[in-house]
């Protein structure tokens, strides 16, 4: 029987997918026939080509599934959950690194403490820069008290399981647990599924989380612009997620105007201090549009 069952849901993910299973293959502190690897394809236009290339990077001993549609995230990641044979669970995003070795630790932690659910670690944009989302705090938090907590929190590596859900990036989880509470939540195509299956296990299970400060990964995704349109986007689903558990829109929607007028007042001062200021357009475009959908909904 396997180990550990690695999660990878790539969707035209050519450019990453390669180089993350050699990442695996050169941090892997257990013999990789204890890995089961499985790679589930959301309908790219190059699978079978990226299939052919991955045996021969991985070998034979690796799942591959063609996934009838883009279901999105959660879908796709449910559909290699099912199909899994180990105890414990690593989701991994294409885009992710592997930088130490990955494996003893955690399973060794899952094997001694059956309570434990959920195991991150740190995340990394590049070998010298530390990412500030490794965990972040629920919505449903007041955003100012958010945004510097987990400023804080992310710099000294303080992790608060009953306030935090670890980065989806790359974790690793309980299957049994994770099945028991339903896996993700597939009316959600993407975003916010950390803090919706957070919630959910804490609620079943107890906050029986754990974060490693001393494993590392990369996620590439510094060089990626924000976008007035993947802040809604967020917005919206947590709205919709939130609700189902009893919390009102209007108040998710002030806690992200809270969260954004930080970062916007962080942006000014940077342009005044002619530092970089990636972020000022889009969020002083982002601003008008939150507060319309809050005077929206208050009105409604």
């Amino acid at each position: 029987m396997k180990r550990v069952s690695i999660i990878i849901v790539t969707y035209n993910s050519e450019r990453d997918i390669f180089d993350c299973v050699r990442s695996i293959q050169e941090y892997a502190d257990i013999p990789l026939s204890d890995v089961e690897l499985i790679v589930v394809d959301n309908n790219s236009r190059e699978s079978e080509a990226m299939f052919a290339k991955l045996r021969d990077v991985w070998g034979d001993d690796i799942v591959l599934i063609k996934n009838t549609h883009n279901g999105g995230y959660g879908q796709g990641n449910n559909v290699g959950i099912r199909q899994a044979t180990a105890p414990v669970i690593l989701i991994m995003n294409p885009d992710v690194r592997l930088a130490t070795p990955f494996f003893a630790k955690p399973l060794s932690a899952f094997a001694k403490d059956e309570k434990l659910i959920m195991y991150g670690m740190k995340q990394w944009y590049t070998p010298t820069r530390q990412s500030r989302s490794s965990f972040l705090c629920t919505y449903r938090m007041n955003g100012y008290l958010r945004t510097l907590l987990e400023a804080f929190c992310n710099r000294v590596n303080w992790y608060l399981p009953s306030l935090m859900h670890l980065s989806g990036s790359c974790f690793f989880i309980r299957k049994a647990s994770f099945e028991a509470v339903g896996l993700f939540d597939e009316s959600i195509f993407m975003y916010g599924e950390e803090e919706d299956i957070r919630w959910r296990l804490a609620k079943q299970f107890g906050a029986h989380f754990h974060f490693d400060k001393s494993m590392r990964y990369l996620h590439l995704t510094s060089e990626r612009s924000p976008s007035v349109a993947t802040q809604l986007k967020y917005l919206e689903v947590s709205m919709i997620l939130n609700e189902k558990k009893g919390y009102p829109r209007v108040k998710i929607v002030r806690n992200f105007i809270q969260i954004y007028k930080l970062k916007y007042w962080r942006e000014c001062l940077r342009r005044f201090l002619g530092k970089p200021h990636r972020e000022y357009e889009m969020l002083k475009e982002l601003l008008p549009k939150l507060r319309a959908v809050k005077e929206q909904l208050t009105n409604s």
